[in-house]
């Protein structure tokens, strides 16, 4: 009796340090040292203008005037109608190659590399004036990111790569496009591994906290990977909270006292 004792306290001290505390799963809280309001009043935009990577899709469009003047540099992508949009994006699009240049119709090639979208705006609009139009044909140049792609692994609902047609995403709009984190999920260390042109850095946001909110890291940028790491209770196998802590040791109880019956008998 004194063994089984002794393995009932054992079980139980595992299954009660198994579970995941309230704090851990809650988004957004205010901390000690955060400010106490649902969005700090000293928050400031932080996000840095992006700067165009290799297989970056741009989106280009030139408007003149005379649009006809200028229709060979837009592509049509009539071929492709039944295509998705993501796949539109990629054969109507002008991708990043290696070096960092992007191939236009009679342009030919262009480096895009760092650069941000409004810059190569510039640098395309002055080309075309320079090589192909006057003052007078009003040339306007558009470029935009072919759609926002990023990847998740990790305990999120469903792992795998997205594209957002859309600017600008935060860490929670992401990690909703792919399924909410799960309550072995650690939300307190969730890594952003971004691509910067001397090699790929991991960066850490803590999204239980409120001050989440001013990291350089908030908004998501193209080719991020956001990896949501497992909390060491799943490893464990055992239950996820003290209700089902508490069932898993009445479980074992009762296998136990059934099994000290059988041996009485005996």
């Amino acid at each position: 009796m004194k063994q089984i004792r002794l393995l009932i306290i054992v079980l139980s001290c595992v299954i009660v340090s198994s579970c995941i505390p309230h704090k851990d799963t809650i988004y957004l809280q205010v901390k000690e040292g955060a400010i106490n309001d649902t969005i700090p009043n000293n928050l400031s935009e932080i996000q840095k203008p992006y700067r165009v990577q290799v297989n970056d899709i741009l989106n280009i469009r030139v408007k003149a005037l005379d649009q006809e003047t200028v229709s060979i540099l837009n592509p049509v992508g009539d071929e492709n109608l039944n295509a998705t949009s993501a796949e539109r994006a990629f054969f109507d699009g002008f991708i990043v190659d290696v070096h960092g240049n992007v191939r236009m119709p009679t342009l030919g090639y262009i480096n895009v590399l760092g650069f941000t979208t409004e810059e190569i705006e510039k640098a395309l609009e002055q080309k075309l004036l320079e090589e192909q139009f006057k003052e007078t044909a009003n040339i306007f140049v558009t470029v935009k990111l072919a759609g926002l792609r990023y990847t998740a692994n990790g305990e999120v609902g469903s792992p795998g790569s997205q594209v957002l047609y859309t600017e600008r995403v935060n860490i929670f709009e992401a990690i909703a496009n792919v399924g909410e984190i799960p309550v072995t999920g650690n939300k307190k260390d969730v890594l952003i591994i971004r691509q910067y042109p001397q090699g790929q850095q991991i960066h850490h946001l803590d999204l239980t906290d409120i001050r989440v909110m001013q990291s350089p890291y908030y908004y998501i940028q193209p080719n991020d990977i956001i990896y949501v790491k497992p909390l060491k209770q799943k490893s464990l196998g055992t239950g996820e909270t003290a209700l089902s802590s508490i069932a898993a040791i009445a479980s074992i109880l009762s296998l136990l006292t059934t099994g000290v019956l059988l041996y009485s008998r005996l």
